[in-house]
């Protein structure tokens, strides 16, 4: 553990000095794209309209004798596309695999000033962030850099989670931390196929309603990632980073996609991956708070005044507590408009109704 006084020091000579406090720009979704597909590369102008986060992915998902196209194509993609105020990350390889140093190598020097984050799998502990930060940096020395690249880590393994706390911590770089649900369901041997979402055998059952077990008791379908969840957000937070929910693997199933989404949003999450277009839409509307709730919030914020004391407001207790959960939901909303016409607009709609 470096001390407190060096921590915000470089670690290359030449290398940009480290961010005080990570920047919060919309992330409501990550969505991922294959540079080493053709036509998927070929809508990227169109999909970078869209989004908040466009990923260029070069793990999961491509095979082992396209590694080196689809991290050449990203390469080719980023100098070739205006992204404007979309974020562009990528997922390099993972830490044991023998791709991972040319996907660093070759982004940082060829893309390094278009680059925002970059999406380092199967992080198990804060040694994995201490020697991606040193490379980085020498890397940024290299290439001149002015800005130092972030650090986004995916939670997929048992020894993750378990060590979340100092992987939040590891480092000035460290953006924020995204649950992945399918390997972590192998890493902990837990018994389903499905990506993310819950489980129809993971539930819980009403009591018995007379002699016979079976008859007139409700089955309820629980959530198989709660607690890592909970977890994660716990570790984002108390380190000033962001947590963000991974992959919904059932494109089809749009309606558990929202609920699951909806979930994260709630225990604070601050957006998810998108797989699939249709996913984009689903993590806009869920991951921006509704204009009933901003509305609310603006007129708490309002009637509290300097914030402290309390008021009722439709029969409801408000205090200092209150005030600062309505903070939270009132600046999101805020972010989010200024770049979005059609929030803006039904955030101020809703909020004069109100008023």
């Amino acid at each position: 553990m470096r001390s407190p006084k060096d921590f915000f020091a470089p670690l290359a000579v030449g290398a940009p000095e480290p961010l005080r406090q990570i920047p919060v720009p919309p992330s409501r979704m990550i969505h991922f794209f294959d540079p080493s597909n053709e036509k998927m590369a070929a809508k990227v102008p169109d999909i970078a309209k869209k989004v908040d986060v466009l990923l260029g992915n070069l793990e999961d998902a491509v095979r082992a004798d396209r590694k080196e196209a689809a991290r050449n194509g990203l390469v080719s993609i980023a100098k070739s596309t205006d992204f404007g105020k979309t974020q562009l990350w990528t997922r390099v390889n993972s830490l044991d695999s023998p791709w991972v140093l040319d996907d660093l190598i070759t982004l940082v020097t060829e893309i390094g000033d278009k680059l925002d984050v970059i999406m380092v799998p199967k992080v198990e502990g804060a040694q994995d962030i201490h020697y991606v930060d040193r490379l980085l940096a020498q890397l940024e020395a290299r290439a001149g850099l002015t800005k130092p690249l972030l650090v986004h880590a995916i939670l997929e393994t048992a020894s993750g989670v378990a060590n979340v706390e100092e992987i939040a911590g590891a480092s000035p770089r460290m953006q924020g931390i995204s649950l992945g649900p399918a390997d972590l369901a192998a890493s902990r041997r837990m018994k389903t196929t499905r990506v993310g979402g819950g489980h129809p055998g993971y539930l819980v059952r009403t009591d018995p309603t007379g002699e016979d077990l079976n008859e007139g008791r409700t089955t309820y379908q629980q959530d198989l990632w709660h607690y890592t969840v909970a977890r994660m957000v716990d570790a984002c937070a108390a380190n000033g980073i962001l947590p963000y929910y991974g992959p919904f693997g059932d494109i089809r199933d749009f309606v558990a996609c929202e609920d699951q989404f909806r979930n994260a949003f709630l225990l604070g999450c601050v957006g998810a991956w998108s797989l699939h277009p249709v996913q984009i839409d689903i993590a806009k509307k869920v991951f921006s708070p509704s204009p009933e709730d901003v509305a609310w919030a603006r007129r708490v914020i309002a009637e509290m005044g300097d914030g402290t004391g309390a008021v009722m407001i439709d029969g409801k207790m408000q205090d200092d507590a209150s005030v600062k959960q309505c903070r939270v939901v009132a600046e999101l909303a805020d972010a989010l408009a200024a770049d979005d016409p059609e929030l803006a607009a039904a955030y101020d709609a809703a909020t004069k109704e109100a008023s």
